[in-house]
């Protein structure tokens, strides 16, 4: 854009350099460099606390039901089923409810499903497995 000053002479309107933006953008970089590692750390962390009130909830169901049936649920759907749980909960890790893992109760009398694991293969930030907790 022009403008005329009082002398009649043209002025061009100064835009940004490239080099101005290419500080610009070097900044910004730098800046998402320093953000983006703890952004990353801050999602596993949260995966993992939601992974152990998961485990809390479902492992505390299990027990009140034994406590009421005498028996372990034949599947974690008959939890939901008999109204102990409103739903499954998701594993955060695999974001699905059906990748829980079952441990068995000690003697079939007993029923099936006595705990649940995380159903993933990965590592925990304290390095030992989700499948493990």
């Amino acid at each position: 854009m022009a403008s005329r000053t009082g002398s009649g002479e043209m002025r061009r309107a100064r835009g940004f350099t490239i080099l101005e933006l290419l500080v610009v953008m070097a900044i910004i970089g730098t800046l998402l460099s320093l953000a983006a590692p703890r952004y990353f750390r801050s999602m596993e962390k949260t995966k993992e606390s939601v992974l152990r009130e998961n485990l809390n909830v479902i492992r505390t169901t299990l027990d009140r039901y034994y406590s009421d049936m005498g028996v372990y649920p034949e599947t974690l759907q008959e939890l939901v089923d008999r109204r102990y749980l409103r739903k499954i909960p998701d594993d955060p890790l695999t974001g699905s409810g059906s990748s829980w893992s079952i441990v068995p109760a000690a003697s079939r009398e007993q029923g099936v499903v006595a705990d649940v694991r995380s159903g993933s293969s990965a590592r925990s930030s304290d390095g030992s497995a989700y499948r493990d907790w």
